[in-house]
C-alpha cells in the first residue's frame, strides 16, 4: 500500500492547483502511470490553463511548401504500421497542427527538421489537437535549442561540452572531421524521438519536464557519448561515414530500463559542469521559436579553443569555502604577464609565464610540472585554491593572450580534463596597466581584467567582489606559501625563474614600465647581422619594433591583389599551372586562431588559400617572394614557420610584416621557397 502511496498524492495534486515543483517532490524520477501523463506534462509544461489556440485555424491549407509536408506526414506514418483508420486520422492531426504552427509562428516546414518525430509522442497522449499543439508549442520553445541546422551555435557549444569533459574522444571526431552535428542533428531536433522507441521517450520525457531544465539534452547526449566512448575509439580505422552511422544510431540501443540511469548520469556531469555553461548560452539557444529574431542572439564559439567560463562564476567558486561534494572546483592558471600578475591577482591563482613554451620550452615545462603539483598539493590540502578543472585567465588583450591560446592547445594536445578559460576583449577603461591613478584593486567582471579604483572602498560589503576579498585574505598567505613552494615568479615581469637549480629562465635585467600594448605597439631587437637580402634560421623572437615598421600609408600602397580576399574554387585554383608546389598548413593567427590553409609556391609568388568549406577558398596572403627576408623556425617547433617581409635598411633589415604558419612537412616547404626567393634575387629563371 505504501508504494501506492505516492501515486494517491499526485491524483490528490493533480485536481488540485500544483505546479512542477509539487510534481517532482511527489514523483522522485519515478515513472509517470499512462492515465496520469497527459495531465503531469501539461503542469510540467505549464499549459495546462492555456488557451484553444487551434481554434484560430482557418482549415486552410495553402502553404507553398504544403504538397511537401503532407507527404512526410504520410512517410512516417507509414513507416510507424498502424491500422489504416488510426493512419488517417494521425496523419490529419499531423498536418492540421503542423499548418497552423507555421502560420502561427511564420516559420517554414523543412523535411527532416524533427517537427513531425517530436509531435509523434504526444499524439500517443491521445489528447485533442489544442492540448497537443499547446504542447508542441511549449517543448519547442522550452526545450529545442534554437538554431538546430549544420555548423548551428548549438553544435559548437555541444562540441565544447565533449571537450571539456573527454579532450581525447572530442580530438579523436577531430581528426576525423566528424562535427556534431552530422550526428546528433536529430537528437536535438526532436528530443531524441526519432532514435528512441516510444517507450523510452514517454519514459525520458516524464523526468525530462519535471527536471524542467532546457539544457538537460546537451548532457543526455554527452551520455550517449561517453558511455560508448571506447567502441568509438577502437573505430579510428573505420571510414567518416561508418563512424557517423555508428555515432547517429547509439542512442537506438537505450532500453526502458536504462532511461532512469541515463537520467541520473545526465544529471551528475551537469553539476560537474561551469554553471556558466547554461547561463551564458541560455538566452542565445532557447526561447520562442520563430522567424522573426531567429539570428537575433548568437553566441559565436566555433573558434572558441575550451568552454568558456564567465568571470563572475570564477569569483563566486574562489570565494566559497566549502561545497557539496560534487561541484565545480576550478584550479586558476593565471597566464597574464607577470609584471600585472604582481600589480595584482587573485590570491588563490597559480602564474604561469606562457612565452616560455616558445623561448624557453625546458623551463616551460618545468613550470607546467609545478603548476600540477601545487594542484595536487591544493586538492590534498582541502586549500580554497584547489580544483580539479583548470581554468586558464588571459589579459584578453590580443598580443598577449595568443600565447595563452597556444598553452591551452598544448594541454588539449595532452588530452587535460576538464578544462576551460576565462578570456575575454580588452577594455582600456578597465584596464590595470592602462589605469596608473588608482589606489584600491577590485575585479571589474571582465576576465582577466583589473583595476584600481579610489572609488570602490566605499562599495558596500555586500557587493559580490567584496565578500571575494574578504573571504580569500583569510587564506591567502597559506596559498602563496604552498604555490612558492614550487614556483616563484620574478618582479621584472619578463621571464619566470623556476625552482630549480638546474634549470633558470633567461628574464630581463630592467624593469618595466607600465604601459599598455596595443596592436602597433611591438617591442623586439632590431634584426642586426644578418645579410641584408635573405636568411632562414632559428628564432625565439617574432615581434618587431616602432623602427623596423614601416609608415603606415607605405604600408597600404604596398598590398597586393590577395588583400582584396578573393574566393576561388579550391581544387580549380591548385591546378593552375603556375603552381610550382603546394602544402597543406595552418595558419596561425595573432589571436592564436588557427585556420585550414594552403601554402602555394609559385615561381615569384607566395600564395596563402584559406579552406572556407564546400570547395572554396579565400585568397589570404599573396606577397612577392623577392619581399620575404627572413624565415624563421622555432628551436623547438619546427614545424612552426615564420615568414617575415620588408627590405635591407643599412646594416640590418626593416620588417615591414610577416606571416606563420604550422606547416607538417616544413624542412621541405621551406627548402623550396628559399630556392626560389635566391633565384629570384638573382635574376634566373627556374628551369
Amino acid at each position: 500500500m505504501d508504494d501506492n502511496l505516492w501515486l494517491i498524492e499526485l491524483e490528490s495534486a493533480l485536481l488540485d492547483d500544483c505546479n512542477v515543483n509539487d510534481i517532482y517532490a511527489i514523483c522522485r524520477g519515478k515513472t509517470i502511470p499512462e492515465a496520469l501523463r497527459p495531465d503531469v506534462w501539461q503542469v510540467c509544461l505549464d499549459v495546462r490553463h492555456k488557451s484553444d489556440q487551434m481554434s484560430l485555424f482557418n482549415e486552410i491549407f495553402d502553404l507553398p511548401f504544403q504538397n511537401k509536408l503532407r507527404e512526410d506526414c504520410q512517410v512516417v506514418v507509414d513507416r510507424i504500421g498502424n491500422d489504416d483508420e488510426d493512419k488517417v486520422s494521425v496523419i490529419s492531426d499531423l498536418e492540421s497542427i503542423l499548418t497552423f504552427y507555421c502560420k502561427n509562428r511564420n516559420l517554414l516546414y523543412e523535411s527532416d527538421n524533427g517537427w513531425i518525430e517530436l509531435l509523434l509522442p504526444l499524439l500517443a497522449l491521445k489528447l485533442n489537437r489544442s492540448d497537443t499543439y499547446n504542447l508542441f508549442e511549449a517543448i519547442r520553445d522550452t526545450y529545442v535549442p534554437k538554431g538546430c541546422k549544420p555548423k548551428g551555435n548549438v553544435f559548437h557549444v555541444f562540441r565544447l561540452l565533449i571537450l571539456y569533459h573527454d579532450p581525447e574522444l572530442c580530438t579523436m571526431l577531430d581528426t576525423k572531421k566528424i562535427t556534431p552535428d552530422m550526428y546528433s542533428m536529430q537528437w536535438f531536433q526532436c528530443l531524441f524521438a526519432s532514435s528512441c522507441s516510444l517507450t523510452v521517450i514517454l519514459s525520458m520525457w516524464d523526468l525530462y519536464f519535471q527536471h524542467g531544465d532546457p539544457f538537460m539534452v546537451f548532457f543526455l547526449a554527452l551520455i550517449i557519448l561517453v558511455n560508448g566512448r571506447d567502441q568509438i575509439l577502437a573505430m579510428k580505422d573505420a571510414t567518416r561515414e561508418e563512424l557517423r552511422k555508428f555515432l547517429t544510431n547509439m542512442p537506438c540501443a537505450l532500453e526502458p530500463d536504462d532511461v532512469v540511469d541515463f537520467c541520473s548520469l545526465a544529471q551528475y556531469y551537469a553539476l560537474k559542469t561551469p554553471s556558466s555553461f547554461k547561463t551564458d548560452f541560455l538566452k542565445a539557444l532557447y526561447g520562442s521559436q520563430s522567424d522573426k529574431g531567429q539570428n537575433n542572439e548568437s553566441c559565436s564559439v566555433s573558434q572558441a579553443l575550451c568552454l568558456p567560463v564567465s568571470v563572475y562564476e570564477l569569483v563566486e567558486n574562489s570565494s566559497m569555502e566549502l561545497t557539496a561534494p560534487d561541484a565545480v572546483r576550478f584550479f586558476l592558471v593565471d597566464c597574464r604577464p607577470a609584471d600585472q600578475y604582481n600589480a595584482g591577482h587573485l590570491s588563490t591563482a597559480f602564474h604561469l609565464d606562457c612565452n616560455l613554451m616558445l623561448q624557453e620550452p625546458v623551463a616551460f615545462s618545468t613550470a607546467v610540472q609545478g603548476l600540477l603539483n601545487a594542484q595536487r598539493q591544493a586538492i590534498e590540502a582541502n586549500s580554497n585554491a584547489g580544483g580539479e578543472h583548470l581554468c586558464f585567465m588571459g589579459s584578453g588583450r590580443m598580443e598577449e593572450d595568443q600565447y595563452t591560446h597556444m598553452v591551452v592547445a598544448s594541454f588539449l594536445q595532452k588530452n587535460t580534463q576538464p578544462m576551460a578559460d576565462c578570456l575575454e576583449d580588452h577594455d582600456v577603461k578597465r584596464c590595470i596597466v592602462c589605469s596608473k591613478n588608482n589606489v584600491e584593486l577590485r575585479n571589474t567582471g571582465r576576465s582577466g581584467q583589473t583595476q584600481l579604483s579610489q572609488r570602490d572602498s566605499q562599495r558596500p560589503t555586500s557587493d559580490i567582489f567584496s565578500r571575494f576579498s574578504a573571504v580569500m585574505k583569510l587564506k591567502s598567505a597559506e596559498v602563496k606559501d604552498k604555490l612558492f613552494d614550487i614556483i616563484t615568479n620574478p618582479s621584472n615581469g619578463v621571464g619566470t625563474a623556476v625552482n630549480n637549480p638546474q634549470v633558470v629562465s633567461d628574464g630581463g635585467s630592467s624593469a618595466l614600465q607600465d604601459r599598455h600594448v596595443s596592436a602597433n605597439d611591438r617591442s623586439g631587437k632590431r634584426y642586426r647581422n644578418v645579410a641584408p637580402v635573405f636568411s632562414i634560421d632559428d628564432d625565439n623572437d617574432d615581434h618587431y619594433n616602432d623602427h623596423e615598421m614601416k609608415d603606415s600609408n607605405d604600408l597600404a600602397s604596398s598590398k597586393l591583389a590577395g588583400d582584396t580576399k578573393e574566393i576561388v574554387n579550391l581544387t580549380q585554383y591548385l591546378k593552375s599551372p603556375d603552381i610550382i608546389n603546394a602544402f597543406r598548413c595552418q595558419e596561425v593567427h595573432m589571436n592564436g586562431y588557427m585556420y585550414d590553409s594552403h601554402l602555394i609556391i609559385t615561381a615569384s609568388l607566395l600564395i596563402v588559400l584559406r579552406e572556407l568549406g564546400r570547395g572554396q577558398a579565400q585568397i589570404i596572403v599573396r606577397r612577392p617572394l623577392s619581399s620575404i627576408v627572413k624565415i624563421t623556425a622555432k628551436k623547438r617547433h619546427r614545424d612552426l614557420i615564420t615568414f617575415k617581409y620588408g627590405f635591407p635598411d643599412g646594416d640590418g633589415l626593416l620588417i615591414t610584416d610577416m606571416d606563420r604558419f604550422l606547416i607538417p612537412n616544413a624542412s621541405e616547404a621551406t627548402a623550396i621557397v628559399s630556392k626560389h626567393i635566391v633565384q629570384t634575387l638573382d635574376g634566373s629563371k627556374l628551369t
